[in-house]
């Protein structure tokens, strides 16, 4: 088993493909493989796994095939930290054996996973390493599908490989500055799970809003009000707090022209396009872990 620990940011395809170009552009890069990653998500037909906030797949790239499991983790400063395991195998089809010793192995009946979607995406990876971190960035491009239905898929994901993980949120600010950006808290696994019609609307049970600050809160009600295409719920926010931090960094002006645009019911993403959204998000998170460190 090991822990993920990587912060997801949406796109639109014009904007994936300036961010890829500045990627590719920084002295702290270096290219890395393009793939094309084919993925096969597994759950019974009572949606058990997506009831325990697992994700099972199995994907191949090329000739090899992986099967992986991921736990849904925590949501940690604007980056996902989360158990994963994975396995290796010869061909596509799951092998149920290596799910005995993981928390899958007692709780459902293995024998009903069947395929529910897919995730088909082309990866280009880029490497950073700044001296303090090096970070895998995958560029994802490709769609999600689910039996008739499919959305597109544009992501950029900086994953901790070794070193400070607060220079994720450092590398995803500064990319912020360059193209359009939407920080998602939800994952591919979630949005295909919405796809498929097996999502449940609202704040997942042991998901509430219990112990997360106001920036936390903003994030959280910004990702699901994204998955399920609708306004922005901020009752129980306190937007005028988080007003006066955003003029604190510099970002009061663009704050509240967002908070204007999400008061008239326009979703997340309906502002995929405007920088506002993603320099608020990542602004607002870099400003209070520099508050936290002095």
């Amino acid at each position: 088993m090991a822990v993920e620990l990587e912060i997801k940011l949406t796109l639109s395809k014009g904007a994936q493909a300036q961010a890829q170009e500045w990627l590719l552009a920084r002295p702290e890069a270096q290219a890395g493989v393009r793939k094309t990653l084919v993925n096969c998500y597994y759950d019974t037909p009572g949606a058990e796994l997506n009831q325990q906030y697992a994700a099972l797949r199995v994907r191949q790239a090329g000739n090899q095939y992986i099967q992986t499991l991921k736990t849904q983790g925590e949501f940690v400063n604007g980056a996902h930290r989360r158990q994963e395991w994975e396995w290796p195998l010869s061909g596509p089809s799951l092998s149920l054996g290596l799910l005995a010793d993981t928390p899958l192995g007692g709780g459902i009946n293995l024998a009903q996973l069947a395929p529910v979607f897919e995730t088909n995406f082309t990866r280009q990876i880029v490497m950073l390493d700044d001296g303090e971190a090096v970070i895998e960035c995958a560029v994802d491009e490709g769609m999600i599908v689910a039996g008739e239905h499919e959305m597109p898929l544009h992501e950029v994901e900086f994953e901790l490989k070794s070193g400070d993980p607060s220079r994720l949120l450092v590398w995803a600010e500064r990319l912020a500055r360059q193209c359009p950006v939407f920080l998602n808290l939800i994952s591919k696994a979630e949005q295909g799970y919405c796809l498929a019609g097996m999502h449940e609307s609202g704040e997942q049970a042991g998901n509430t809003a219990d112990g997360y600050d106001d920036i936390d809160q903003l994030l959280r009600q910004l990702s699901r009000a994204w998955l399920e295409q609708r306004a922005v719920a901020l009752e129980g926010i306190d937007v005028q707090r988080l007003g006066t931090q955003a003029e604190t960094c510099g970002l009061g002006q663009p704050f509240s022209a967002l908070l204007g645009r999400l008061a008239k019911g326009e979703s997340p993403r309906q502002l995929l396009s405007e920088p506002e959204i993603g320099q608020c998000q990542l602004g607002l998170l870099a400003n209070r872990e520099k508050q936290s460190a002095e």
